[in-house]
């Protein structure tokens, strides 16, 4: 009987094991990226930087465009001989504008681009670091969510994490000479 009784109690305890880990409840949370991004300094820091880098390009950009509308007001003075050599050095400028203005804009785009995939990877890894000081199984974007309620939004925590790690970066060399 002893032994019967042991295989008895050992099926009890895996029984219980297994019943008790096919019901355990995950620990999920969600986060919202959106105030994440928005609120994190790094994200504003770039977006500074970001607006700093357009608002020179406009200013270049614009002034060739002023000089182009003055040598098409200069134009209608000069004679026909003249007048057509200085059109080929306009429509020359022209391009180069177009030129100028599809390279600044692409390198732009791409700047951005990069720091947004920088943010997001930092957000990631601040969630990542959370979830699993804090033992959670799963944590999703808030926008996967038909319905939630704020009990398991962990943004506010996840975002001191972020910030927390966050190291304000000094502006490059060719900023700091721009600026004075």
């Amino acid at each position: 009987m002893k032994k019967g009784s042991l295989v008895i109690a050992v099926a009890v305890v895996c029984f219980g094991a297994w019943v008790s880990s096919a019901f355990a409840v995950d620990k999920i949370g969600y986060v919202d990226v959106g105030k994440l991004f928005d609120e994190y300094p790094k994200t504003k820091e770039y977006d500074k930087n970001l607006e700093s880098k357009s608002s020179l390009y406009e200013k270049d950009r614009d002034a060739k465009i002023s000089e182009i509308k003055q040598m098409q007001e200069k134009l209608s003075l000069l004679s026909d001989a003249e007048k057509e050599k200085k059109e080929k050095e306009l429509q020359d400028k022209i391009k180069s504008v177009k030129d100028f203005a599809f390279s600044k804009e692409s390198d732009l785009k791409k700047e951005r681009d990069d720091r947004l995939k920088e943010v997001l990877n930092d957000i990631e890894g601040a969630v990542k670091q959370y979830a699993q000081k804090e033992g959670y199984t799963m944590v999703f974007n808030d926008r996967v969510f038909m319905y939630k309620t704020n009990v398991n939004d962990i943004t506010d925590k996840v975002l001191e994490v972020l910030q927390s790690g966050y190291k304000k970066s000094a502006p490059p060399a060719a900023a700091v000479k721009k600026a004075n």
